[in-house]
């Protein structure tokens, strides 16, 4: 089983999108496929449910110990199940704060629980480097961190490389790597190809191929809670996913 974070602190990156679209995409590819949402804003769980609230969420697994296969929900998309977010999970972390073992609490609620059926778990996090996202990345076994192709879209990445080996060493998750780096919201500026070749240089083949370009038809199946492979099979975006999911089994 794969456990794979998608994170990065900076908003506006496509973080959710790729969560979203990766987990859509490896369901597609036969794999079974968990999609976990530790984002509040709850963007993720919209993104498959649309407006239709679920009775349990995160939070109750977090905080009140229901259990796992209470709060998971079958999607429409065959092989693909969503443990879903809340608001209420905005206030997760003044709750649990204090609490030993507290950065790890979703490793220790979630993993002793996952059916061994599935073959991948996404996990969608907020852009933040907070409690949140420390508990995904104390769960995961990957990281893979979006970029968008813009003049500060470098900013940070230093501080979550650091962020990461700190829940290597502190957090016992010496197995967590960065699978790759995602170039998003990608188009034909000096900019952009600027922003693209730093990221090779930094991060060498750990760079995706696939480069995500700015493509209304993604959002625009997000809004319409569904795939970008079912809405618009032949957009440049659902091409692109399409490679970045083919990429990301092949790295496995």
């Amino acid at each position: 089983m794969r456990i794979i974070t998608i994170a990065n602190q900076k908003g506006g990156v496509g973080k959710t999108t790729t969560a979203v679209n990766l987990a859509f995409g490896l369901a597609r590819a036969g794999k079974t496929t968990l999609l976990v949402d530790t984002d509040p804003q709850a963007n993720a769980t919209m993104a498959l449910l649309g407006r239709n609230e679920p009775e349990l969420s995160i939070y109750d697994l977090l905080a009140r110990d229901s259990p796992l296969d209470e709060i998971v929900i079958n999607t429409d998309e065959n092989g693909l199940d969503l443990l879903p977010s809340e608001i209420d999970l905005a206030g997760i972390e003044a709750e649990i704060i204090g609490q030993v073992g507290s950065q790890t609490l979703l490793r220790s609620k979630m993993q002793p629980s996952l059916p061994k059926q599935y073959d991948y778990v996404i996990v969608d996090t907020p852009p933040s480097l907070g409690l949140l996202t420390l508990n995904a990345l104390a769960a995961s076994t990957e990281v893979i961190i979006p970029v968008s192709a813009s003049y500060f879209a470098l900013n940070g990445l230093s501080q979550l490389e650091r962020t990461i080996e700190l829940v290597r060493k502190r957090l016992d998750r010496r197995d967590l790597r960065i699978t790759g780096v995602l170039c998003t919201f990608y188009d034909l500026t000096n900019v952009a190809r600027d922003v693209r070749t730093i990221l090779q240089q930094q991060y060498g083949e750990r760079t995706f191929k696939a480069i995500i370009p700015k493509n209304v038809k993604v959002e625009e199946a997000h809004s319409r809670s569904r795939s970008v492979f079912d809405y618009a099979p032949r957009s440049k975006g659902a091409k692109a996913y399409k490679q970045f999911v083919e990429e990301v089994i092949s790295r496995g």
